[in-house]
């Protein structure tokens, strides 16, 4: 495989109340947090086994204590999410004008395997895209990253992944599988079900467990 490809996180600081607000309740949201924590890090352990020119986490509060051995630390850009795609986009291409795929923390069940398919076809297509369940996306790739490409695209809809995909006619797109975001209490038991051996499957049980006592 050709791993000339830069691989994003994009994240927020797993901060109670500011992290998984909609896994509360059932959960608190200092549970909500360490779920969140937790699914960073299976998303980073995926991406850090995943061969790559570099490994970069986009944090919207960056600090000391988050990104592991082997990744870089920038700061994200922008009010809305598109914004904040984008020049993360942007600031990481910037700095090597190698493709970039990019992904969020809210699908701990990623795998070297897929992050590796997707980074294999984003050398063969202009964009990869990677459809969630909620109408999201879990994944984008871009060849040659263009703010353009992402800005006034609405996010957080159940339209969010059609508009980004009409946004990119024009390019060759690659699809990868359909994957469940961890938006509530549901998306989490369904994720944690498809990746048992996750960190966030373990906290998610332990919970579970503590709230059956």
């Amino acid at each position: 495989m050709d791993n000339r490809t830069q691989i994003v996180v994009l994240a927020k600081r797993p901060r109670p109340g500011r992290v998984k607000t909609r896994l509360t309740p059932p959960y608190t949201p200092e549970e909500a947090a360490d779920l969140a924590a937790d699914a960073l890090r299976d998303t980073m352990d995926a991406v850090s086994a995943t061969p790559a020119t570099a490994r970069v986490l986009a944090i919207d509060d960056p600090g000391p204590g988050l990104a592991p051995a082997g990744f870089e630390m920038i700061g994200q850009r922008g009010d809305g999410l598109d914004q904040r795609l984008a020049w993360a986009f942007d600031d990481v291409y910037a700095r090597r004008q190698v493709p970039v795929l990019l992904v969020g923390m809210d699908t701990p069940q990623i795998t070297p395997t897929l992050l590796t398919q997707a980074a294999t076809a984003l050398h063969e297509h202009d964009a990869v895209f990677g459809p969630a369940t909620d109408g999201g996306f879990w994944l984008l790739g871009l060849r040659r990253p263009d703010p353009a490409l992402l800005l006034g695209v609405p996010m957080s809809t159940p339209g969010t992944g059609a508009a980004q995909l009409r946004r990119l006619s024009g390019l060759s797109v690659a699809t990868m599988p359909l994957l469940t975001d961890v938006d509530d209490a549901a998306d989490a038991r369904e994720v944690a079900r498809q990746a048992p051996h996750t960190r966030f499957a373990a906290t998610l049980a332990r919970l579970a467990a503590g709230a059956a006592r």
